[in-house]
């Protein structure tokens, strides 16, 4: 017998473009009922690339694909009459709306927040826009790049004497719809307290600068913008190197490790000079301690005791030559178990073909089959972000073909004939 599933029961209308559809995703794949509600000619989603085989057509987008298994598909236009009244028929047996239309789109239909509630005092609306409902930006156009960009995320990304770089993936959409799912999963906690939904009002630009860190609390304490790091992170020395077959994650030696990273090197004869005295204070660094021990300051003045890595540029530059010499004489794989075994926090920089190989994701069955009937076909997925014990998290369908479910909604759940149905096709209300 099937387990449950956390959000069974749970119906989601989603009017969702590229900034919120990974957010019905979550929901769905958690068992949510969510019902993708399509113009009459698709999503534009659908015509986004890459495109199964090449085959560049409306049915077959990968992209389309991947953030919308599990769900349902209508088809549905609300700038028609007939289409505000089929949606009115939808509201009242809703749980959640997830959209990301510009702020006041749906006033402009007669559909507001109030309007809606009156209809299902229960409803929750989860709006996902770039920079709120509320305040002088809320009209203005958003993009992924544009989420990145206003939040100062983009700004420390790449190198310090390059502009900033942008990052692949659509984090920014990612971000936000990760917190807007979040939000609508607390509007349904709280709705079983009050018996009442609730706006969730979802910013890109605010959930963003929540994501990145300490970067504004540092520059209130300091004064400073944050650098651009490049291949560093907070160490002021990199931290991504090449190996035989081709990159990985570690702080020179190992950081904290560092003492069996030097015991390993000298086991195959490659630790050159690290023993000498010389390189003791930049090891003790490495490894995130003082140079000169515990209670330095009673030995030497403060100056001496506060002593960074990048104090030492020759002699750090010579640490980091001797390890990638280390490091250039093993693979990735031979790399990441024998650090790990040792102890020590070091891992394969992958690409996508190392990802899905990967023995740690095929053994927790990351990945999963999904049937694709009308192709005859069984693509390869990914899987769950989580995992719930008694709940369980799946794919439970191939994302829907356009208006797939049209007449098992429209007919079946609400009750409108073949003959009425027939005819808001032709006008193309549906």
């Amino acid at each position: 017998m099937e387990q449950d599933k956390a959000l069974n029961g749970i119906r989601v209308l989603d009017f969702t473009g590229p900034s919120g559809v990974y957010c019905t995703k979550l929901l769905a794949d958690l068992g949510a009922d969510v019902i993708k509600i399509e113009p009459p000619e698709g999503d534009p989603m659908r015509y986004i690339g890459p495109f199964y085989h090449d085959d560049v057509h409306p049915e077959k987008s990968l992209y389309f694909w991947h953030f919308n298994t599990s769900k349902r598909s209508i088809t549905l236009n609300l700038e028609t009459i007939d289409g505000r009244e089929l949606f009115k028929k939808l509201v009242k047996d809703a749980d959640i709306i997830v959209e990301t239309f510009s702020p006041g789109y749906l006033d402009l239909w007669g559909l507001s927040y109030a309007t809606l509630k009156k209809i299902n005092p229960k409803l929750i609306l989860v709006s996902i826009t770039g920079f709120g409902q509320i305040g002088p930006y809320k009209d203005f156009k958003a993009s992924d790049l544009i989420g990145l960009a206003t939040s100062g995320i983009l700004y420390t990304l790449g190198f310090p004497e390059d502009p900033p770089t942008s990052i692949g993936a659509s984090q920014a959409y990612h971000m936000v719809s990760a917190n807007a799912a979040i939000g609508a999963l607390m509007a349904l906690l709280c709705r079983d307290e009050i018996g009442e939904g609730q706006w969730v009002d979802v910013p890109m630009q605010g959930t963003n600068i929540r994501m990145s860190e300490m970067v504004p609390f540092t520059f209130w304490i300091s004064g400073k913008n944050r650098k651009r790091s490049g291949l560093e992170f907070y160490r002021a020395r990199r931290d991504i190197f090449e190996c035989k077959d081709g990159r990985v994650v570690c702080s020179a030696l190992g950081g904290g490790g560092a003492e069996k990273m030097l015991e390993w090197m000298e086991s195959e004869g490659m630790a050159a000079d690290l023993r000498e005295e010389t390189y003791a204070p930049i090891i003790a660094l490495l490894m995130g301690a003082s140079p000169y021990g515990k209670g330095s300051q009673d030995k030497i003045n403060m100056a001496e005791a506060g002593k960074k890595l990048r104090d030492y540029p020759k002699e750090s530059d010579h640490i980091e030559q001797v390890w990638e010499a280390f490091l250039m004489t093993h693979t990735m794989v031979e790399l990441f178990v024998g650090a790990q075994t040792r102890g020590v926090r070091l891992m394969p920089v992958n690409n996508v073909k190392n990802v899905v190989e990967d023995t740690g994701l095929k053994e927790r069955g990351y990945f999963v089959d999904v049937e694709h009937p009308e192709l005859k076909d069984t693509l390869l997925y990914p899987g769950p972000p989580f995992r719930l014990s008694e709940t369980p998290w799946n794919i439970s369908r191939r994302a829907p073909l356009v208006g797939e479910h049209n007449n098992e909604i429209y007919e079946k759940e609400i009750g409108i004939s073949k003959e009425k149905l027939a005819r808001l096709r032709a006008e193309k209300v549906i």
